[in-house]
């Protein structure tokens, strides 16, 4: 007699789990997992647009140097990236694969916000120059990420996930243009506190940002058959380079 056959019949899943798991492919789930980031953008928002309309309140006419307005500026274009950010993890789309495991979303965590803690030192006693470097960093960085967002649209993710293959505008170059844009302004931010605890807060959130790359290349490759021959042509920086 096969005893295996009495013994070893599969089992149906329970009706909540079923249910459950049908919930997590809906559109409220994803806005559900999204809230805590849109909530926490909506925060940053609300603290910093009042002061800096009080800084332009404040200037009523006053001479400004040209340092003064390129930090306006930098101020001006991270609130509307962040803003960018908020509407798209609203509207994005449902994902159609996601990664599994608890180090990929580790990884997208720390890669995303480790380097805010930088901004809780004292800031040094910089050259002007380097100021201006910081500065020119920060804006052309978050310039090219909010081009990014825009071209990634509602395919964006924090989380490794597929949502749709994006292959054109700087996608269609470099496999991620927006940590690239992010990299360039958190180097800007770097520079304006610069110590050995900066750099290696850069470097370790840079090495979180790599691993969470090969985890979102990895879903996607899973997801999209074009995404091979995508892969084969463009790189993952730097063209030429990596």
């Amino acid at each position: 007699m096969d005893f295996m056959s009495t013994t070893d019949t599969a089992h149906p899943p329970h009706p909540l789990e079923a249910h459950f798991k049908a919930f997590q492919g809906t559109k409220l789930y994803d806005l559900l997992a999204a809230s805590p980031i849109i909530a926490w953008y909506g925060f940053c928002e609300y603290q910093q647009i009042p002061l800096l309309l009080n800084q332009l309140a404040a200037l009523n006419g006053t001479a400004v140097d040209a340092l003064f307005v390129a930090s306006l500026i930098s101020k001006i274009v991270s609130l509307v990236f962040v803003a960018v950010l908020g509407v798209m993890l609203t509207i994005r789309h449902v994902p159609l694969a996601k990664s599994a495991g608890l180090l990929p979303r580790i990884a997208a965590i720390a890669g995303t916000y480790l380097g805010v803690s930088i901004v809780l030192q004292q800031p040094p006693e910089l050259p002007v120059a380097v100021h201006y470097l910081s500065i020119i960093l920060i804006i052309g960085g978050t310039v090219f990420s909010l081009y990014s967002v825009t071209r990634l649209g509602r395919s964006i993710s924090m989380m490794p996930e597929a949502r749709r293959l994006v292959t054109d505008g700087p996608y269609g170059v470099i496999r991620h243009p927006l940590y690239l844009g992010e990299g360039i302004a958190l180097l800007g931010l770097t520079l304006q506190f610069f110590s050995a605890w900066s750099l290696f807060l850069f470097a370790l959130q840079c090495a979180f940002q790599f691993e969470r790359m090969k985890n979102e290349e990895r879903v996607l490759a899973d997801a999209f058959p074009d995404y091979a021959p995508y892969k084969e042509r463009t790189a993952r920086l730097v063209p030429g380079l990596y």
